[in-house]
């Protein structure tokens, strides 16, 4: 295995959800490289699941793809707070539905090459109507949807959120859904 070092760490630009740095890195034979890196607070996931089985989803404007997208409810960690707490607030604020029974399903990393963006996805029972409570910048509508209709839009490339199709297909193995 060639060994890394990191030399120095070099803040680039400071933003509103991540920070961006140039690494230098050691390699082999004493070489140096540059590595981009983006520095990420981390987010939670969570997957509604009302009483008939649907997966409550947020349709929703992403401007790194130009595009609308079908995804779990999800969000950033505010300072101090639990991958947990904020699966379970991001959903009540995207959906206007409040968790029941939460339980934990998959942690992961969205773009190991150049960020550090951890996500953790959960799911919830027996969920109850409240409020839909947006950030002033969020435009987002929800839909209900079979298992068996996520994993088909997975499939034919209609939903392409990583996170979304990490949760999704990690619930349906957890609960054994074939």
């Amino acid at each position: 295995m060639i060994p890394y070092k990191r030399l120095k760490r070099d803040l680039v630009q400071r933003g509103r959800i991540i920070d961006f740095y140039s690494d230098t890195i050691e390699i082999e034979g004493g070489k140096q490289t540059n590595f981009d890196f983006i520095n990420h607070k981390g987010a939670a996931a969570m997957i509604p699941v009302d009483e008939d089985g649907k997966i409550l989803m947020v349709r929703q404007y992403r401007n790194a793809i130009d595009q609308y997208t079908l995804e779990i409810p999800a969000g950033g960690l505010n300072e101090g707070e639990d991958c947990r707490s904020c699966a379970i607030r991001e959903c009540e604020e995207e959906t206007g539905y409040k968790a029941g029974k939460v339980e934990h399903l998959i942690d992961l990393f969205t773009t190991v090459a150049f960020s550090n963006e951890k996500i953790g996805i959960y799911y919830t029972t027996g969920i109850t109507p409240s409020n839909q409570n947006l950030d002033e910048d969020e435009f987002v509508t929800f839909e209900k949807h079979s298992i068996e209709d996520l994993t088909k839009m997975i499939l034919d490339g209609k939903i392409v959120d990583a996170k979304t199709i990490a949760g999704i297909l990690s619930y349906k193995a957890k609960v054994g859904i074939n």
